[in-house]
């Protein structure tokens, strides 16, 4: 699979909360750098990601591949819905570093969590 692919991929899987297709894509050490959850590893992150979330609506603007092979990004809108029933939509940028083997080794989550915050931090 190409980065392109991947990446499709892993918006499909993270859309669909879809967490044992989508750890598939991760190496088994890959690194998520979040706004709200801190740098955890993959695994942690998505399963704490879907416990938080009671609907996530995911809609595609850009697929980006950097001149270094081993790098891509996807640009999307995250219509989210707190597992407590809050909206907390966000445009967010997820960069990725990809290991050798294809799979993604560190994931760096990039959007303003102004709006999001407060909402998150009600259910902590």
């Amino acid at each position: 699979m190409n980065k392109k692919e991947t990446l499709r991929k892993y918006l499909q899987f993270l859309g669909a909360a879809d967490y044992d297709h989508l750890i598939s894509l991760f190496s088994e050490e890959a690194v998520v750098h979040s706004p709200l959850y801190g740098k955890v590893t993959a695994a942690k992150f998505y399963k704490d990601l879907f416990k938080d979330t009671a609907e996530s609506k995911l809609t595609l603007i850009n697929l980006f591949t950097g001149e270094e092979e081993n790098t891509g990004a996807i640009h999307f809108q995250f219509d989210w819905t707190l597992s407590d029933g809050t909206k907390a939509p966000f445009e967010v940028v997820d960069v990725c570093k990809f290991s050798p083997d294809g799979k993604i080794e560190e994931l760096k989550i990039i959007y303003d969590s102004a709006r999001t915050r407060p909402a998150f931090e009600k259910l902590k």
